[in-house]
């Protein structure tokens, strides 16, 4: 029986409408979700909105709402374009949810039992944006002397009556943690954060009297929770803390946090602590993945080049989108985008490569064959096609996706999909119509294993798509995994009963760069 799995995004700030960074790690993380599903685990996939805090207080005061209304409209923006990213999430946790707000309360209490906090006064240096203290070391100079955060965000100096949490007590076991091997990934961001613990914890100011947004310190109403304590213990809040029950003992600890990598501070040392503190196991992986670049730059709303991931979705398709994101950039490394790329490597390695394949295979088989299916002997040419195919679909790909490596498993994957179509020149079914009919039907009938292979294989990628391959083929939804790649019987079974296949419609029709996005 496969262990389960649980799997988190980060918790999206909505004090603006999603941007394309935001679609990225959700369709990252929803690739690996239905990977994890096809390999036959029970996966617990979680993903939502990180609603309190200064930010928020301060949008909703200028925009003359409040927080929650505020709160309400954009979360909605959130779950609307997960859903049309096709995102099979299982919750979507909001921060203002009634049991998070138990769930906090809960670990705020035990992290008081075990003598980690106490009450003081707050002095230094503050981010709004990114709602983080900064050590006087850390801060950059900006224009005119201003102060900057490490991300180049502005800093204030706050003065406060403050709950702290006694992170100096962590040194210690957080250097032992992140000394293992597979915590932090990718590995690069492991030195980093060891560097920032030797240098010497501090003890964290963990609440605010400054604003009310957020989650009541329990018995000091006049406090509420430092917005990242609050946001972290979603991920516990998602599978049952503090209750316990049958939900958390299957799920917790979480096997991946999925991450942007400016927060891994937050999700390595911070988060760590207060699970350490609160007697709590701690999770098995985070993952600090890079920046979505616009053509090379980040995107900003002074430079104007912000771009909304519904409207790319709604231009070029959504499965499209995904297979881009996935394909282009290496995983865990900054990558960058634009609409002529997308067109240009959807269209090469989707539409004219598998696409075509798929399309030319079947319509051959429904004309020449009246689309019926028939047992065959195969040839060297073709065991050694399948052989290919079997590798790339059922060792290559599940190997590197197991790792993250999403684009090197794609690349083994359309190295696959280039050997059918090399096959198909090879082979010339059309002429083999006339001088051979049995060798025809044993090459399109080749081709027809090989690309229901294909199809299973890249489902993570491209569910809508790669399904209505599937069911051109007529593979049942109950014979789509991983583990029916191993299934040498599955086409015997089909052609004993008969199987026959109707003339196909094309599934991935090519893409047409826009004019306004061309110039």
């Amino acid at each position: 029986m496969a262990e389960p799995y649980y799997l988190t995004t980060a918790i999206h700030y909505p004090n603006g409408k999603p941007h394309i960074g935001h679609a990225y790690e959700t369709i990252a993380a929803d690739v690996i979700a239905r990977f994890q599903r096809q390999q036959g685990r029970e996966v617990r996939f979680q993903t939502g909105t990180d609603e309190h805090g200064l930010k928020m207080a301060q949008k909703a005061r200028d925009l003359d709402v409040t927080p929650r209304e505020l709160a309400d409209e954009m979360s909605g923006y959130f779950r609307e374009l997960f859903d049309i990213l096709n995102i099979s999430y299982d919750r979507f946790i909001r921060t203002t949810d009634a049991d998070h707000h138990r769930a906090s309360q809960a670990i705020w209490q035990a992290m008081e039992a075990k003598g980690d906090l106490y009450l003081d006064r707050y002095e230094g240096w503050y981010s709004i944006r990114d709602e983080a203290y900064y050590d006087e070391k850390e801060l950059v100079e900006g224009e005119g002397g201003q102060k900057l955060s490490p991300q180049g965000t502005p800093v204030e100096w706050t003065e406060e009556e403050t709950w702290f949490f006694r992170l100096s007590n962590y040194a210690e076991p957080l250097l032992e943690l992140l000394a293992k091997p597979g915590f932090i990934e990718p590995a690069s961001r492991r030195n980093e954060m060891i560097a920032f613990v030797e240098r010497g914890l501090q003890d964290l100011s963990v609440s605010r009297t400054s604003f009310d947004w957020g989650v009541k310190v329990p018995g000091d109403d006049a406090h509420v929770m430092y917005v990242w304590v609050d946001a972290l213990t979603n991920y516990i809040t998602g599978v049952g803390y503090p209750d316990g029950g049958e939900m958390w003992e299957k799920f917790w600890p979480a096997d991946l946090h999925l991450i942007g990598k400016d927060i891994v501070r937050f999700h390595t040392i911070y988060w760590p602590a207060f699970l350490m503190s609160a007697d709590l196991p701690l999770p098995k992986k985070v993952f600090g993945h890079g920046f979505l670049l616009n053509r090379g730059v980040k995107e900003s709303k002074s430079a104007g080049n912000v771009t909304d991931p519904m409207e790319l979705a709604e231009t070029f398709g959504v499965d499209a989108l995904r297979y881009f994101l996935m394909a282009e950039v290496t995983f865990g490394q900054d990558g960058s985008y634009s609409a002529e790329a997308l067109v240009n490597k959807v269209n090469a390695e989707l539409a004219n490569s598998f696409g075509n394949l798929a399309q030319r295979t079947l319509s051959m088989i429904a004309k020449n064959m009246d689309g019926k299916l028939e047992s065959f002997s195969t040839a060297a040419d073709d065991k050694a096609l399948l052989e290919k195919v079997g590798e790339a679909c059922a060792e290559i790909l599940p190997r590197e996706f197991e790792c993250l490596n999403f684009s090197v498993g794609i690349e083994a994957w359309l190295k696959a999909v280039y050997a059918c179509n090399a096959y198909v020149d090879e082979q010339a079914p059309w002429a083999l119509k006339k001088t051979d009919p049995e060798r025809m039907k044993a090459v399109l009938q080749t081709l027809f294993i090989a690309i229901r292979d294909l199809a299973i294989a890249i489902q993570p990628v491209v569910p809508e798509k790669a399904g209505a391959v599937l069911d051109q083929l007529g593979i049942a939804g109950d014979r789509r995994n991983y583990a029916d790649l191993a299934d040498t019987a599955w086409f015997e079974g089909l052609a004993a009963t008969g199987h026959t296949i109707d003339k196909p419609t094309p599934v991935f029709p090519r893409l047409e760069l826009v004019q306004e996005e061309a110039a």
